[in-house]
């Protein structure tokens, strides 16, 4: 079989370039089912509308300011823009310490907020108090993210961010504005749906550094969350009690809200999903109605 291209590396061997060859065309299959997958993302219909207008916490601008809290409402979140973007941090009033896997990530939306927000809207919300949701941000570093507590609102529950037992899930939801209208158009859904054997739901890998470039060296993307809690904090350092992403009988991201007083025993629900397999194209992704 001909070779995809002319170039070579310092030292390769026939069977390495016939094994890499083998991979790059795999590498670019993935490459159009990506965006496959993105042209389907925007070719969704209008979603439903929102059921309330969510009155959010918030703190100050400056996250040193640790007297202000005001109130936000979700319509007021999209500024300028038109889309709007909300993680649901996995970080509970009764858990000890927050998720060590949404805290990579977040890091992530932090390092990027700027370049995102010429495009959308982006917020992190959180079911603890306000002031806990930041004293953790000031020791993580999260200066640039718009940062809600959603303590006092049902948006957990309704946007799957939140479990009836309290179990809190690793949500992304993305919302659309358009003629005065607020709309439901995408959510990270394959966090509910089967996996493949061995993995666990890996719903915004292609969103999150870590996993990505891990997987580009001979090593597995590994147990993250384990390795994580050794970046998180002293705040946050430890295994989470009831931390169904930490376990190692139990890939699922999802974290319970159990106290430590019950021995962080998990709940004998499980679930898996495939992964996310594209994340939107430049300019959000969305579709003509948008």
């Amino acid at each position: 079989m001909a070779t995809i291209h002319a170039k070579r590396f310092p030292g390769e061997s026939e069977q390495y370039r016939q094994a890499r060859d083998e991979l790059l065309r795999a590498e670019l299959d993935l490459r159009r089912r990506v965006e496959e997958v993105a042209a389907l993302r925007r070719r969704l219909p209008r979603g439903g509308t929102l059921p309330q207008d969510y009155a959010f916490e918030e703190g100050g601008s400056d996250l040193d300011d640790r007297d202000t809290v005001r109130t936000v409402r979700l319509s007021e979140l999209f500024a300028d823009k038109d889309v709007l973007l909300l993680y649901n941090f996995m970080f509970g009033p009764k858990m000890e310490k927050p998720c060590p896997m949404c805290s990579s990530f977040i890091d992530g939306l932090n390092a990027n907020a700027r370049h995102l927000e010429q495009r959308v809207a982006l917020a992190v919300v959180a079911r603890s108090p306000i002031a806990r949701i930041r004293e953790f941000a000031r020791q993580r570093g999260w200066r640039r993210l718009r940062l809600l507590s959603s303590a006092k609102n049902d948006y957990n529950r309704d946007y799957h961010g939140e479990e009836p037992d309290g179990a809190q899930n690793p949500m992304l939801n993305v919302f659309v504005r358009r003629d005065g209208e607020t709309r439901h158009f995408w959510a990270s859904e394959a966090l509910f749906g089967p996996s493949e054997p061995g993995q666990n739901q890996r719903h915004l890998d292609l969103l999150c550094a870590t996993p990505t470039v891990r997987q580009r060296t001979r090593g597995r993307r590994g147990r993250s969350a384990r390795l994580l809690m050794l970046a998180l904090p002293p705040f946050a350092a430890g295994r989470q009690d009831g931390a169904r992403g930490a376990s190692r009988t139990r890939p699922a991201h999802t974290v319970n809200e159990a106290s430590s007083s019950r021995g962080g025993a998990e709940r004998s629900r499980q679930r898996t999903a495939t992964p996310d397999p594209a994340r939107p194209p430049a300019g959000g992704g969305l579709p003509a109605w948008a």
